[in-house]
């Protein structure tokens, strides 16, 4: 059986491959080892050198990798290169502070001893890459995960598979020893099985709270470090002092951007009540201006869903919205006919919604979002907090006090004001309840890439 990517441009098969040979894959585990043990031992100056090589590598291939990815996944290619901008300001930030976060610790001096905690690497790391967001996904673990001196191997999702290849094209043409990274095509029981071999020390996953499910099973018993990034459900609070017009731009922007297919994106609002319905209207105003379309064309601002399947689901909770008492807002008569089963779907923005209805607590994953009013900040954090899922919330206020005050009260990975869905390299991406568990990115990232070896050296007696 082969691995093919369906694309939602068009339904046509764009690519396929064959999973690696069992015996391949042991291979390939095996050089992973090997390599790694010499890797361990080279200067983070010099891993630096060969990791921003290969970001440049990637670089070097934005056009062709933007217009992949809007086969593969339905992006329109406007915004290709904005994800390799991300990709290259993640991967520059952790090459930049390897040197610092895997310096050794040393606790105060004590005469007569010389003591100080080692951060090693693990040995070797899987990741399991999610199709939405392939490379910027993708480069949160990879890239410090080989500056921490690891071994990597990849397993991109089916969806997104050639851009594994591009990282493999990457590292490659970068001059990464052989074997250090392996781009590799598994099945789903040739996951588990590695996960079960106890031959990795650390898997990082980004996907769904089942796929997390599944890896941890997976894992049972081997005491392999597992780092899971998972669902949300983001809430966004527009408090009475907000900028309305920045709120609206930013907030239609992070709800639906790449269809609405981000664990960070907004996925439900809460509005004062004295601004609730100024912001309705001018939020309906600017998701009407979108245009729906073939991706590959460059007027296109909102491509397909990444299957049929996926865009029913999301018709699916509006439907069962709207027989609960939801109203729609938007005006759809310049969006075309939807189609049950097409990929393409219109963004939707549904008032008179509550915590009842499926469609505000939980996961849409596509363009349609919830509005409620709230009556003050005691509400909206209630409600805010009144999910399963905790990866990042945003405040919407000119009181950077009160922000910061709400911002302890929720439950949440990331706390924003006045900006949503971004992922800065400096600060640890995490997320709590079944958003997830372990951190990537900042310098706290690289404690999960890394294990603490204590010297207590006694040097008089």
């Amino acid at each position: 059986m082969t691995a093919k990517i369906v694309s939602p441009v068009d339904g046509s098969v764009y690519a396929e491959r064959h999973p690696i040979a069992d015996s391949d894959l042991a291979r390939a585990v095996a050089e992973a080892l090997t390599a790694q043990r010499r890797w361990r031992d080279v200067d983070v100056a010099d891993r630096a050198a060969v990791c921003t090589a290969a970001v440049a590598a990637m670089n070097a291939m934005t056009e062709r990798i933007s217009e992949e990815l809007a086969w593969q996944m339905g992006r329109p290619v406007r915004f290709g290169p904005g994800e390799l901008r991300g990709f290259t300001e993640r991967a520059t930030y952790m090459i930049d502070v390897a040197a610092e976060a895997l310096a050794p610790v040393r606790p105060p001096a004590r005469h007569g001893f010389d003591r100080f905690i080692r951060r090693e690497p693990l040995g070797l790391v899987l990741v399991v890459a999610p199709w939405n967001y392939p490379l910027l996904t993708a480069v949160n673990s990879i890239v410090p995960a080989l500056m921490a001196g690891n071994a990597v191997l990849l397993k991109h999702a089916t969806q997104t598979m050639l851009v594994g290849e591009r990282f493999q094209e990457a590292f490659d043409t970068a001059g990464l020893p052989r074997g250090l990274f392996r781009n590799v095509v598994l099945t789903h029981r040739q996951t588990a099985a590695l996960l079960s071999s106890g031959q990795i020390d650390q898997v990082n996953f980004t996907g769904s709270v089942d796929g997390g499910r599944q890896m941890e099973q997976a894992a049972a018993g081997t005491f392999t470090g597992i780092g899971l990034e998972l669902g949300g459900k983001d809430p966004a609070y527009v408090r009475a002092d907000a900028d309305l017009d920045h709120a609206v731009e930013q907030i239609v922007d992070g709800a639906f951007f790449n269809s609405g297919q981000s664990c960070c994106g907004i996925e439900r609002v809460y509005v004062h009540r004295s601004r609730f319905d100024d912001f309705v209207d001018a939020a309906a105003a600017a998701t009407a201006r979108y245009v729906l379309g073939n991706p590959l064309e460059p007027a296109t601002t909102l491509g397909p869903m990444v299957n049929g399947k996926s865009a029913d689901a999301v018709r699916s909770q509006i439907k069962a919205a709207i027989h609960a008492g939801a109203r729609q807002v938007v005006d759809l008569s310049g969006f075309g006919p939807d189609r049950h089963g097409s990929p393409y779907l219109a963004p939707q923005i549904l008032v008179d919604v509550d915590h009842r209805m499926k469609v505000m607590t939980e996961e849409s994953f596509g363009p349609v979002v919830g509005i409620m009013p709230v009556d003050g900040d005691d509400q909206a954090v209630a409600l805010m907090n009144d999910s399963a899922y905790g990866l990042s919330a945003s405040i919407w206020t000119a009181d950077h006090d009160a922000a910061l005050a709400i911002g302890d009260r929720l439950e949440t990975g990331t706390v924003f004001m006045n900006r949503a869905d971004y992922l800065d390299p400096a600060l640890a991406w995490t997320g709590v309840k079944d958003t997830g568990r372990g951190v990537t990115l900042s310098t706290v990232g690289y404690e999960h890439l890394t294990r603490a070896k204590s010297f207590h050296l006694r040097t008089e007696w």
